[in-house]
């Protein structure tokens, strides 16, 4: 029997989370597992968005005891949404139309908006507010304003794509709304993305007057470019002869708008704004976010646990490369998988392990068992689905990753401290956990080779250069081990967000939560 969610009245941190934890594991995931257990002074609300319902069917975390609340919202579920009887017209609000147009109107063009602007829009969303969402379904004056916009600024042919895409992608605010609305009183809020989360986080703060806490991974708009570049769902009306596929159609670029509009939102609401390395800290400053509200905290991880696999390290069987991480098209596994052809042909022992979790995607996961046989890999590549960091790194004599994106990802981290070098894609982070941030880091040495994306040649090359000579190998593994010894323990990173924590919830004047 499936135990009840905690409950409460009242939180100190309220956690925002987007498809992250407690459903899904490792990566963000992981880190926020961390965050809670090492504040264990502090009560935490888990407020959780999903997609569906189907799509989050268990929790991968057994929850700290400083969770009191866990709550968890699905935006795009249908079920029981049904309105009894036909929907009548209505005319609308149009000074809230005209409040959420100018919000738009701001954001598109880069224009500073007025904290009292986007005070009124949010407002005007919650329940009770003057924008309800049966004036954004029904109403004179959101048809109005729909009909204007497909005209002014719609490239494909297709109303009725237009307007179904504008339905669908608003349509969660409203229930963002009744979220914010309803959620516990919190001291402060803690978003771990902008996009619906942000968004959430946004609406909470400008209603209670409690700060915004927001930290950023990976760039969600950017991420999202990705996953809007990959998807099939999206409709593309263009004929054979008006498609270039170096550009994105116009619905995809319309959800890619959509995402930086929610980031703007969050950017302006949150203080501090916090990302994992320099460079995500000037995309977020590109992006809109103001540039003295932002700063780094770097992951970091528990040495005191991973330290002693140095010493429990293999030196019999064949030499094992080891992608770790989710069995999805970000990571890339194929590239990896066809990086290990090359590998085997140059040293016929090595081994290619794959580890993480293979209920996310799983026509990927099909595809990429597909492509291991078609290239005659047999046994030599193995899905091993979720493992254990403590019992797999002593086995693993380089870790690979092979994504076409990350931020600063824990595993490699990981790998360091347990004295596996790494070779990975030039993504997020990667060339600095690698090559070093500044000189004196640079100092340190190359813990490993950074090649570019999908060049799985090139991938195989880095690791056989490695794997070919012992003390290159162990020049990598000793560069590692000093690189997250001196800069990203986990220890570190807790002081750091515990200041984080405390200056949120020093005492200021604040509005008392509305119920």
């Amino acid at each position: 029997m499936t135990a009840r969610p905690p409950r409460a009245t009242e939180a100190d941190i309220a956690l925002l989370l987007e498809g992250t934890y407690p459903f899904v594991s490792g990566g963000v995931s992981s880190w926020t597992h961390q965050i809670i257990q090492a504040h264990p002074e502090l009560r935490f609300a888990l407020v959780f968005l999903g997609s569906r319902r189907s799509d989050y069917p268990e929790m991968r975390y057994t929850l700290p005891p400083n969770v009191v609340h866990l709550e968890t919202h699905f935006l795009h579920d249908t079920a029981g949404e049904a309105r009894p009887g036909a929907p009548r017209g209505r005319p609308g609000n149009t000074a809230a139309f005209a409040d959420i147009d100018a919000l738009h109107h701001a954001f598109r063009h880069g224009s500073s908006v007025a904290p009292a602007t986007v005070h009124a829009a949010c407002a005007h969303l919650k329940p009770g507010g003057a924008l309800p969402e049966a004036d954004f379904r029904h109403s004179e004056a959101a048809w109005q304003r729909i009909t204007a916009h497909y005209r002014q600024h719609c490239a494909d042919p297709s109303f009725v794509d237009y307007f179904w895409s504008v339905r669908i992608m608003h349509q969660p605010l409203w229930q963002l709304a009744r979220i914010a609305d309803q959620l516990i009183p919190a001291r402060a809020y803690h978003s771990i993305s902008t996009g619906y989360a942000g968004f959430l986080g946004a609406l909470l703060t400008h209603a209670t007057g409690r700060p915004l806490i927001l930290t950023e991974h990976g760039i969600y708009t950017k991420e999202r470019k990705i996953d809007l570049f990959q998807s099939e769902w999206i409709s593309d009306n263009r004929n054979a002869f008006q498609r270039d596929p170096t550009e994105l159609s116009y619905f995809r670029q319309l959800w890619i708008r959509f995402f930086e509009w929610m980031g703007r939102l969050s950017y302006d609401a949150a203080d501090p704004i916090i990302s994992l390395y320099e460079a995500n800290r000037t995309r977020q400053i590109a992006d809109g976010a103001a540039a003295a509200r932002t700063q780094v905290i770097p992951n970091g991880v528990a040495l005191e646990r991973l330290a002693p696999l140095r010493t429990q390290r293999r030196t019999d069987g064949p030499p094992v490369l080891c992608l770790i991480g989710r069995v999805v098209p970000i990571k890339d596994v194929k590239n990896f998988i066809r990086a290990m052809r090359s590998v085997r042909t140059r040293l016929p022992e090595a081994v290619g392990w794959i580890a993480g979790p293979l209920d996310e995607d799983p026509s990927y996961v099909a595809e990429c068992r597909n492509l291991i046989d078609s290239l005659g890999l047999g046994e030599a590549v193995r899905l091993l689905g979720m493992q254990r960091i403590d019992t797999l790194l002593p086995k693993v004599r380089l870790v690979v990753l092979s994504s076409i994106s990350e931020a600063l990802p824990l595993v490699v981290l990981e790998a360091f401290a347990a004295g596996v070098p790494c070779v990975s894609t030039d993504v997020g982070a990667c060339r600095e956990l690698i090559e070093g941030q500044d000189a004196a880091d640079r100092e340190l040495g190359h813990a490993g080779a950074v090649v570019g994306i999908a060049d799985p040649q090139a991938l195989a090359d880095a690791a056989l250069t490695l794997l070919a000579s012992p003390a290159r190998w162990q020049a990598a593994s000793e560069a590692g081990v000093r690189r997250v010894e001196a800069r990203y323990s986990d220890a570190l990173m807790f002081q750091r967000y515990r200041t984080v924590y405390e200056r949120a919830l020093a005492p200021s004047p604040c509005k008392e939560h509305s119920p």
